[in-house]
């Protein structure tokens, strides 16, 4: 999984509107494997376009410290949210292509 999540990151950062059309399919299931997790489904949902901090993000979400930085790796990985660091904080917001990359992956994308 965090290998195929790696691969589309790493395609997702130069990508252009045309180019979603060659997606492979390990690209696609990469990032479907990454939606596929309730936990990560209720992430994506509390960012739901604002950036909020881990700490937040752990009293929003009811599960143990480690397993949300795993979480957000995961989704980190697979480009559906970016990271910035502020001193010793670490923020999450969705990533801007998100909502492209997820379409541009569904098999009933025109």
């Amino acid at each position: 999984l965090a290998r195929e999540a790696r691969h589309v990151r790493r395609h997702t950062e130069v990508m252009t509107s045309k180019s979603f059309e060659s997606m492979t399919l390990d690209m696609r299931a990469g990032l479907f494997s990454a939606l596929s997790d309730p936990i990560r489904l209720q992430i994506l949902d509390k960012l739901g376009g604002c950036k909020k901090c881990v700490c937040d993000l752990q009293e929003d979400v009811d599960i143990a410290p480690n397993l949300l930085s795993y979480h957000l790796r995961v989704l980190r990985e697979a480009g559906l949210v970016e990271a910035t660091r502020r001193g010793r904080w670490v923020d999450y917001e969705l990533a801007p292509s998100a909502a492209s990359l997820i379409a541009a992956a569904s098999p009933f994308a025109s």
